[in-house]
């Protein structure tokens, strides 16, 4: 595995890549978690060797977060992250497609960018020929810390434009796409992300290529390195998704 750090994709944000040893390989996009307030990149250390080893690059990239950042300060570098890889990837060989995914906070901004094509499509980018979205345990709903930037108590339950579920419907289809969530998550993640999923099939979308994983434990515990030191389980689970649709 080669690893290229601190690759600044914006004048103020930065994004590490992780390399298999082969000249041809699908690209995993990965933003971490932390409630758009914390967390950084090097949380993909914990998965990029066993994607590596399966012969799948990663790229992590940092983000604006509260609270110096403003609404929609995040998703935008997401986009500008994913226009970087679809620019530059060549320079480290040869891309078989690109798939989103993040953590938390990272699903919320995998799932803006899925539904809001508007996003990507700034950067001259199709968001229905990406080849996959991994969306790990996001909150489809106004993220809990946009609503107590604006003043607004986070427990409320509110679909606008800050929403993902709020822009479902608005795209002819979606690439394929794989839900992460356990059954001990957040307060209310669990029955959010099921809403996600019923809201797809009453747009009658392609349910063959939309999965949910419910995993057992608590929020996002298998993206941690488990007590006993065996392998991360995220970076199976990512792996399985991305190699069942690359092409």
């Amino acid at each position: 595995m080669r690893i290229i750090k601190d690759i600044f994709y914006t004048d103020t944000q930065a994004l590490d890549l992780y390399l298999p040893a082969c000249d041809s390989f699908p690209l995993f996009i990965y933003f971490h978690g932390g409630g758009l307030e914390h967390g950084s990149k090097e949380a993909a250390e914990l998965f990029a060797d066993y994607l590596c080893n399966q012969g799948i690059a990663v790229l992590s990239a940092n983000y604006r977060m509260f609270p110096e950042a403003k609404y929609p300060d995040f998703i935008e570098d997401a986009a500008s992250a994913v226009a970087w890889a679809c620019s530059h990837m060549a320079e480290y060989g040869k891309c078989t497609g690109y798939f989103i995914g993040g953590s938390s906070a990272g699903g919320y901004l995998s799932m803006m960018l899925c539904f809001d094509a508007s996003y990507l499509a700034k950067h001259g980018i199709d968001a229905g020929k990406i080849g996959g979205f991994l969306h790990d345990a996001g909150q489809p709903t106004a993220h809990f810390n946009v609503l107590k930037y604006k003043g607004i108590d986070p427990r409320r339950i509110i679909i606008d434009e800050t929403a993902p579920l709020y822009h479902i419907g608005t795209a002819k289809e979606y690439p394929p796409m794989c839900f992460l969530v356990s059954d001990h998550d957040m307060e209310n993640r669990l029955e959010q992300t099921q809403l996600v999923l019923s809201t797809l099939r009453h747009f009658r979308y392609d349910e063959s290529k939309i999965e949910m994983k419910l995993l057992h434990g608590t929020h996002c515990h298998y993206v941690a390195p488990p007590k006993d030191g065996s392998e991360c389980p995220f970076g199976p689970l990512a792996a399985q998704f991305i190699l069942k649709y690359c092409k």
